[in-house]
């Protein structure tokens, strides 16, 4: 039976979703990141259909979301989107850190995922962490300083912003230590899917569709990185991505870890 558990890692908030028979046991892991006003429990369908498989699903609170929501107004949460984008990258470590402490991650199997704002912070981590062993980025893009421009460009056409000039451009700086798409040697063949719909009017699809073809010469083995297009889809995850996105951690978290031990066996 899946059980879901509510614990708090360190100050996040975090739900994890598992065989409630396996708790104490090493699993393989796929963290999910939640996207922009968006929670931890939103996740949950997908959550549960990892978990089926076998994984241990981990689903955080951002910081001003969910349980660690601090009443933030509109416009300043807009502002402090990517420094809640770095913040999960800090989270996403200490993570790692509790579940290899805790003896609860399976032969290092580490997955990472997430929908939109989560699938940004999910391409930000594949240039920071080296032990992610797949990830899938569902709607994000990876195109991160780009897409910053973009939405400062937005904002300052709706008015003056609470932030110099000098602080935006110490921010784009910042987001280029971790934008993927100007460091495309860090994925290093590891498996990487994308799902996206054409009719995206949040995060462009062009972004993330046109990255998927540049790295996709890179590639030794091209079935490590795939993109899937929904025609006609906008802003939301569909069933079919999340029934996709099993399919390629059950893949590569499950199936060929199985055959590398029978290798080695």
């Amino acid at each position: 039976m899946i059980g879901i558990q509510k614990l708090n890692i360190g100050s996040i908030p975090t739900l994890i979703i598992q065989d409630h028979t396996m708790e104490a046991n090493p699993l393989p892991i796929v963290t999910y990141f939640h996207g922009f006003t968006s929670a931890k429990e939103q996740n949950l369908p997908l959550a549960y259909m990892l978990a089926e498989k076998g994984f241990r699903v981990l689903l955080p609170d951002s910081i001003h979301h969910g349980e660690r929501d601090n009443t933030l107004s509109s416009q300043q949460r807009q502002l402090a989107f990517w420094n809640i984008v770095l913040q999960n990258l800090q989270d996403l470590l200490h993570i790692k850190t509790y579940l290899s402490r805790e003896g609860l991650l399976l032969d290092e199997r580490f997955g990472v995922a997430g929908t939109s704002m989560g699938g940004i912070t999910t391409s930000a981590a594949m240039t920071q962490f080296p032990w992610i062993k797949a990830a899938a980025v569902l709607m994000g893009t990876p195109r991160i300083t780009a897409y910053a421009k973009q939405l400062m460009n937005h904002f300052t056409s709706e008015g003056p912003l609470p932030m110099s000039e000098e602080a935006i451009q110490q921010l784009f700086r910042e987001l280029e230590r971790i934008d993927l798409s100007l460091q495309q040697e860090t994925l290093a063949n590891r498996p990487l899917l994308f799902w996206h719909g054409d009719a995206d009017k949040v995060v462009p699809f062009d972004q993330s569709y046109s990255f998927y073809q540049e790295v996709r010469e890179q590639y030794p083995d091209r079935k490590n990185v795939r993109f899937i297009k929904e025609v006609n889809r906008d802003h939301k995850v569909s069933r079919f991505a999340m029934q996709e996105t099993t399919k390629w951690f059950e893949h590569f978290l499950l199936q060929d870890s199985k055959a590398n031990h029978l290798k080695k066996a």
